[in-house]
Formats: C-alpha cells, sequence, structure tokens
C-alpha cells in the first residue's frame, strides 16, 4: 500500500480472512522493505514479542535501547517484508497466537482488528497522547479510545520532479491540472516520459485518485464514503476524478509501459533521479529512497518537490494533502498484566523520544510530534529545506486524508485497487468506477 517506512516503503496489500478475525482487515504497506530477516517465531516465556517490517531501523534502535535497561523484559522482534508481513498477521491472530506488539497502518485495518477484540486500548494516563499530531492520531483513535502509538515519520504523499528535466523543457512546476496537462505534451516532445508510475502495483495510481477527488470536489467527498454512505462513490466529484486520470493516461503523461513498472525494486524511482521521466507523485518514503540511491541527485539540489496542483472550478483546498498519516505499535488484547505493564512502559519512554526524533529528522523524516518546528528551524543540515517543507505542509493543511486503501474496510480495499488499475487503462468508463465501488460498500 501505499506505504514503505511510512518507512520506506513500497505499498502492498492484502485482505485477512473473515474466518480468521471475525472481522477482516486489510493491511497496506509502502515502501521498498527487503526480505524478512525472520520467520516470524514464538518467543520464550517472559519475553514480549514484537513484529515490524525489517526497514523500521530507529525502531530498532528503540527496542536495542529497552532491552538494555530491561534485561529481564526483553522485547524479541520479528522482522518482515510488506508481501510476507499481511499473512503472517492472518495465520497468527486467526490462532490467537499473534505477537504482542505489531507494527501496523492504523485507519480501518486497525479497526477491523479492535472490532474483532484483537487489541487492547492504550490509556492517556498510561502513555500520554498529547505530545503526537491530533490528526495522526483520529487514525488510531475509535470511539473515544486510543488503540496505537505513533512509531515513525509523517508520509504524506508529495509530487517529485527533476528540476534539471523541466528547466531543460523550459517547464515550471505546476500549480493547476490544465498546466501538468500542459507540460505533459512538452515533456513528450522531448523524449521524456512525463511521470513515473508504478502502475503494475495499482496503489501508486490510487494516489492520483484521492487528490483529484479531493481537489474536485473537497475532503467532504470521501469523508462521506467512510461514514458509510456506499452511494458517496458514485458522487459527480469520483466520476471527474477518473476521468481527468484517464486524460493522463490517454494523454500519454505514464508513458508506454507504466503497467508493468513495479515499485518494490526502484524502478519507477530510479526514473526521477536518472532524467528519465520529470514527475512522480510518491509519499515521503521516496525522498529517502533517492538519497540512498543517488545522493549526489539531492545534495545537488536537483531533486523538486511540490503539492499536488489545483483543479479548475474544484471546491477543494489547494493546502489538503493525502497520504500516511504514520505507523503505529498496537498492544494484543490477550497479553498479561505483567507483559502489559513492560509494553506501556516501552511505549511510553522508548517510542518517538527526543533521541528517535533527532535520528528521524536526520534521515529527512518528520515525526508527528507536536512543536517540531523551532527544532527543524535551528538545523544545519542539506535536508533542512525538505524537513521545513513537509513540516509546513502538515501543519497548515485544513485535511490530511489517510490512504485509502488503508482507510478502508477489507470489503472495499481489495475491490477499491481492482477498479483503480480497471480504470487507468480505461478498462471502465470514469461513472463505472463509482458504480461498482458503491456494490462493494
Amino acid at each position: 500500500m501505499h506505504r514503505p517506512h511510512l518507512t520506506r516503503p513500497g505499498r502492498a496489500a492484502a485482505t485477512l480472512s473473515a474466518a480468521a478475525l471475525s472481522a477482516t482487515a486489510f493491511l497496506t504497506a509502502c515502501g521498498t522493505s527487503g526480505p524478512s530477516t525472520s520467520a516470524g517465531t514464538t518467543s520464550a516465556q517472559g519475553t514480549i514479542t514484537m513484529w515490524m517490517l525489517n526497514d523500521q531501523n530507529v525502531l530498532e534502535d528503540a527496542v536495542t535501547a529497552y532491552n538494555k535497561d530491561h534485561p529481564s523484559e526483553k522485547i524479541v522482534l520479528d522482522l518482515f517484508s510488506n508481501e510476507a508481513y499481511p499473512q503472517k498477521l492472518d495465520v497468527a491472530f486467526g490462532a490467537n497466537k499473534g505477537p504482542d506488539i505489531y507494527f501496523n497502518w492504523g485507519g480501518g485495518a486497525l479497526d477491523d482488528f479492535v472490532k474483532a477484540g484483537k487489541v487492547t486500548a492504550i490509556p492517556s494516563s498510561t502513555v500520554p497522547t498529547s505530545r503526537f499530531s491530533s490528526s495522526v492520531m483520529g487514525a488510531a483513535t475509535f470511539n473515544g479510545q486510543v488503540y496505537g502509538i505513533p512509531a515513525n515519520g509523517i508520509a504524506p504523499v508529495v509530487l517529485y520532479y527533476n528540476k534539471k528535466v523541466l528547466s531543460s523543457a523550459g517547464l515550471t512546476p505546476p500549480s493547476t491540472f490544465a498546466q501538468l496537462l500542459a507540460d505533459v505534451s512538452k515533456l513528450k516532445a522531448k523524449g521524456v516520459t512525463p511521470i513515473s508510475l508504478a502502475a503494475s502495483d495499482e496503489w501508486p495510481t490510487l494516489m492520483y485518485i484521492e487528490y483529484l477527488v479531493d481537489r474536485v470536489g473537497g475532503s467532504q467527498v470521501f469523508d462521506s464514503v467512510t461514514s458509510g454512505n456506499a452511494s458517496a462513490w458514485t458522487s459527480p466529484a469520483i466520476t471527474k476524478a477518473n476521468q481527468l486520470l484517464q486524460t493522463l493516461y490517454s494523454g500519454g503523461a505514464f508513458g508506454s509501459n507504466a503497467n508493468s513498472i513495479a515499485y518494490g525494486n526502484g524502478t519507477s524511482t530510479a526514473l526521477l533521479y536518472t532524467g528519465k521521466a520529470a514527475f512522480e507523485l510518491m509519499g515521503t518514503w521516496e525522498y529517502a529512497n533517492v538519497e540512498k540511491a543517488d545522493p549526489g541527485f539531492i545534495s545537488s539540489g536537483e531533486l523538486g518537490y511540490t503539492s499536488f496542483p489545483t483543479v479548475s472550478g474544484g471546491a477543494g483546498n489547494p493546502d489538503d494533502i493525502a497520504g500516511n498519516l504514520s505507523n503505529f505499535l498496537s498492544v494484543n488484547a490477550d497479553v498479561s498484566a505483567a507483559k502489559k505493564a513492560a509494553i506501556m512502559t516501552f511505549l511510553k519512554d522508548y517510542v518517538l523520544d527526543s533521541s528517535q526524533v533527532d535520528e528521524y529528522l536526520a534521515t529527512g523524516s518528520v515525526p508527528p510530534v507536536n512543536a517540531l518546528g523551532p527544532k527543524i528551524g535551528a538545523l544545519d543540515s542539506s535536508q533542512k529545506p525538505w524537513l521545513e517543507f513537509i513540516y509546513g505542509l502538515v501543519q497548515k493543511a485544513p485535511s490530511f486524508q489517510l490512504s485509502w486503501d488503508q482507510e478502508l474496510p477489507s470489503s472495499e480495499g481489495t475491490p477499491l485497487l481492482t477498479n483503480v488499475g480497471k480504470s487507468l487503462l480505461g478498462q471502465i468508463s470514469p461513472a463505472s468506477f463509482g458504480e461498482n465501488m458503491s456494490k462493494a460498500g
């Protein structure tokens, strides 16, 4: 799903069986996680089991620090790739052998686990949550209770661009959709793929639908969907968004082979920093991916980034954003009282403490901690402009919409990605997208 580290992720999506959980869960992840480093084993008695993706280095450091201070209550980590993780959770929780702590994306997937009685609430009196951004905490709060603690950075989706490619074509970053369409034509004439898109994964394409629906109809359109109104899928704004997406595709915006490009192998990322593509719409984890693959591209200032363009006549606020709010750590409802007390200590004192906040900022990631402006402003780093951009983006956003494939329940998650893929290729009409989703809802 969208979503690697928030992590640094790419996205993988899966549906958990209803039989296994009594309530299904749709998990998505973004990033470029590699193969799992552990198969997911049961810990020895007296230890705490914790499952997460294998690209969470800062969080691993937190576990190491906790274990050093609590040798008799150690946390045993099991690490997984995006692809393996959802199935592992499905099987484990279905057999009532889930980990004591587990990494997740919040939203509808976490809510499904909550409804199934698999997750315990985290009292604010035990683990204070007021230091975290309220917009982020909403993804882990249900019926007034908190079921997850943020564990890494905020990951809104932004429009990246290659400054050299745009300059060579005499272009500037587009502020409107009409300008983006015009840029597509000029870039094609220059022999450049206008927009890099890993369409074979479907979730990168969903990012376009999310933003276009917001820009056309405002955040209230998807809010109506999540409120349980299945007919909201047939909103004119959703139909219009699919029409605009198909216009991009038919106009050659994504090149000739987007549907054969996968995100996980780094191909779509490479198109951007090698200058073979001008733009890429992706989460903030892409910054770290680019820096790792080509540090010089970052240090030279050739990577640009901006907000998603507005749509003429649209009702959406141009400051609205969409993406991953954060990843969360949640607690198994079946843990013993002693383990629960130890876990609460870990969540309170070792997750996103001041040293971890510094670590995330050093990697170009903004954690969802309040009042970070002065700390970012005082940095002496080449990443400072990027960090200020992301922090400012989140601070001024009237709406921060969680990625749809994370927000929605499993009954809609899989059909959503299927219909997104079909809509991109023009295999269904713009109106059929909403009609199909209303039936799924």
